[in-house]
């Protein structure tokens, strides 16, 4: 008498998968849907002047670290001699100069329009610490132009940093840790900040003004 072997049927697959890996795919598609992550249209007020500052920021950035990796492959030998060195380090300069502009103003009106409301406190915080981050980088950016503004500014800069006590891990007169921070360091903490904060404002989507918040909310009676 032979044995058969009978095969068990498979068990039924969870429609909601199993492990960690189905586990975060549900968080993300919940807390990030592709609607959301890509949504092809946004609301009549977004034609306002003032929320053209934030496209204008991201675009002042994508120039800035296009041509910031083309001068440091190149390295300050390059861009000190060669004719299109000295453009690309004008283009890096002025798009550096724009991002701050821009970025600025974008910080100021999305304060005097309060973005922080409708839960939207990381959204306002991680634009805050990406201008700081920013504004440090561009402080390195300064202080490795080898020429005698970058020594003025290195200097008033080292008797600020000695006098809160950080000058001894943040040596702006050394010239090779400054150039580590500007091209490695910090490039990739405004890179991850700047995409958090692109993501949470696709999340909850682009502050109204206050008077259409206003308008949404309910009249209430005086008592």
């Amino acid at each position: 008498m032979t044995d058969q072997l009978v095969e068990k049927p498979a068990a039924p697959a969870s429609p909601d998968g199993g492990g960690w890996t189905g586990a975060l795919r549900r968080r993300f598609e919940s807390t990030l849907p592709l609607e959301k992550l890509m949504a092809d249209r946004q609301p009549s007020y977004v034609e306002s002047w003032i929320y053209v500052f934030g496209v204008l920021t991201l675009t002042a950035l994508c120039v800035v670290i296009g041509s910031g990796v083309v001068l440091a492959v190149k390295g300050p030998s390059w861009w000190h001699v060669s004719g299109f060195g000295h453009y690309l380090n004008s283009v890096h300069l002025w798009a550096v100069e724009l991002l701050m502009t821009f970025m600025s103003i974008h910080l100021v009106g999305k304060f005097f329009m309060a973005a922080w409301r409708g839960k939207r406190a990381m959204t306002w915080i991680t634009g805050a610490v990406a201008f700081g981050a920013c504004a440090f980088t561009a402080l390195t950016g300064y202080l490795i132009q080898q020429n005698f503004e970058s020594q003025w500014i290195a200097t008033q800069a080292k008797d600020g940093l000695n006098a809160i006590g950080v000058g001894a891990y943040f040596n702006v007169m050394n010239f090779g840790q400054m150039v580590l921070w500007h091209v490695a360091l910090l490039p990739l903490g405004v890179g991850v900040v700047v995409f958090a904060h692109v993501v949470l404002v696709r999340r909850h989507g682009v502050v109204p003004p206050l008077d259409k918040a206003a308008a949404r909310e309910p009249s209430r009676e005086a008592s």
